[in-house]
């Protein structure tokens, strides 16, 4: 996904104080808005949000319901107002919350579950924890990608990477160090990679979620590891490390599972990548919402992971195998 998404639960706890419960009566939302979708999703402008939202919508028309997109822009604060407006007018029956902050939003879904809706957390956890996906708000459906468990799949396919070289010097490119599901994710990566006989992490840079940015980082790594072997980093920032290493023998593990960064696995650019089907798990979360709605039991935790390939980690063989195409554009 593109840069503004590494906002995505930036933990601004200060939000949490102002965020009022809304709706106060504890009024209940009507029965024939049971079909009705909420999305909020992170921005309509960012292409992952998009195919996340178009699974939604299909899933709601397939079942007789509707769905709509609630932009926020990437704003944490504009995110909880749209919650809370939502809650009040009692037109949806259903949120699906991809949280920009989630600690922030937390107070908003507590509202929401208190009156009725049905909620299900979709891609990021709400709450401070990221090793779980366990719902952090009772009453919700958790549909998300476990920060930590991401951070051990990559791990795990940095560590295959470095088979052709022993030692093994891997270089990890951090998302943004002020976010503390990226650091979660970090420290993840980090000991799966040390726990693996043979292999150094000769280097730890913020790479960030731009082709600029791991352009950037990856020229600082080579300034200080010109021999580094294996590369890890978000999908974006890799786009660039690539032409900052062009030339050089290195292979490469992205995070991220959109179209062409599976098309730099196919091509043998790329070892592999944590492959989510955006689209798909969109489409799950409106199912999760709409059953729970009508009154059906349904999990209440589901990994996103759980709906990919071999558990979503994804070499050229998988590739090939089940004929992954991506489900979004960078």
């Amino acid at each position: 996904m593109r840069r503004r998404c590494a906002i995505v639960a930036a933990g601004l706890t200060l939000l949490a104080a102002s965020c009022a419960d809304a709706d106060k009566d504890g009024g209940k939302v009507e029965s024939k808005n049971a079909t009705s979708i909420a999305f909020f999703g992170f921005a309509k402008a960012n292409s992952f949000t998009a195919a996340t939202f178009e699974g939604v919508r299909q899933q709601a028309g397939k079942e007789g319901g509707k769905a709509e997109f609630f932009d926020p822009g990437f704003d944490a604060q504009a995110q909880v107002r749209q919650l809370q407006d939502a809650i009040t007018a009692k037109r949806f029956g259903v949120f699906v919350v991809q949280a920009v902050d989630g600690a922030a939003v937390v107070p908003a879904l507590r509202t929401a579950v208190r009156n009725g809706i049905t909620v299900v957390v979709q891609f990021t956890p709400v709450g401070t924890r990221y090793d779980t996906a366990e719902p952090q708000v009772p009453g919700t459906i958790s549909l998300v990608d476990v920060p930590v468990r991401n951070g051990e799949r990559l791990g795990q396919l940095g560590a295959a990477a470095c088979k052709s070289a022993k030692p093994c010097k891997v270089a990890y490119l951090e998302g943004m160090r002020a976010l503390p599901l990226d650091n979660a994710r970090t420290k993840a990566v980090v000991g799966a990679l040390k726990r693996t006989p043979g292999t150094q992490v000769v280097a730890q840079v913020e790479g960030g979620y731009t082709r600029d940015t791991g352009r950037k980082a990856m020229q600082d790594v080579l300034q200080a590891h010109p021999d580094v072997n294996v590369v890890i980093g978000a999908s974006q920032a890799l786009l660039g490390a690539e032409s900052a290493a062009k030339g050089k023998k290195v292979v490469y593990v992205g995070n991220g599972a959109s179209r062409q960064a599976v098309a730099a696995v196919r091509e043998g650019r790329w070892h592999g990548v944590p492959y989510l089907p955006v689209r798909t798990a969109g489409a799950k979360a409106a199912e999760l919402g709409l059953a729970k709605a009508r009154g059906k039991s349904v999990p209440a935790a589901t990994e996103i992971s759980s709906l990919a390939p071999n558990g979503g980690v994804v070499t050229a063989k998988e590739v090939a195998a089940f004929g992954i195409t991506g489900e979004y554009d960078e």
